[in-house]
């Protein structure tokens, strides 16, 4: 579990899928990251139980109500990602149901996973994509101190549509720099 000033970063229980499926079922959550829609509570659950229970997965809860409003997660080198990672380099996802659009509440769930990336988990560097025209997970990338690497035209989304996605990364280095107190 990881605390913020306004947010618990916690593994996803099975008696979130109704939070979850309220979230998540919004058309445009999921489709702008490349994931449908879910469709019920039973397919809510089932990705706690499939997706969600993968290492460093957490569901974003609202510490008042203490609710999940959405999910972030840190995907290693040896596990399903798009960046180009090498070893000992990680990638942070995310999304936030709309009803918390523009509160600060990812940046504030980004910052928290780059801190246990590089203090905790001794990863030399982070990534960070998004498929083009998600302006508020670029504003997620600058906010955080992520730096523009490269963009991958024409790629196959897991929807099965062609994209454009773009790739940031912040090194071990960079994070440090910008965190000297």
């Amino acid at each position: 579990m990881i605390e913020t000033d306004r947010l618990i970063l916690r593994p996803w229980r099975e008696v979130d899928a109704e939070a979850l499926f309220r979230y998540a079922s919004d058309p445009d959550i999921g489709s702008i990251a490349g994931w449908p829609p879910h469709t019920s509570v039973e397919n809510s659950l089932e990705i706690i139980r499939t997706v969600f229970s993968a290492p460093e997965t957490y569901a974003v809860v609202l510490k008042d109500p203490e609710e999940p409003v959405g999910s972030c997660g840190i995907m290693f080198s040896n596990s399903l990602h798009s960046a180009g990672m090498q070893q000992n380099e990680a990638e942070i996802g995310y999304w936030i149901g709309k009803p918390y659009w523009g509160q600060g509440l990812i940046p504030e769930a980004v910052k928290a996973l780059l801190s246990r990336c590089f203090n905790d988990l001794c990863i030399d560097a982070v990534w960070c994509g998004y498929y083009d025209g998600n302006i508020k997970s670029k504003r997620v990338c600058e906010k955080c101190g992520f730096k523009f690497h490269h963009t991958n035209n024409d790629i196959v989304s897991p929807l099965g549509d062609r994209r454009t996605e773009h790739f940031y990364i912040i090194t071990k280095e960079d994070y440090h720099a910008l965190h000297i107190s």
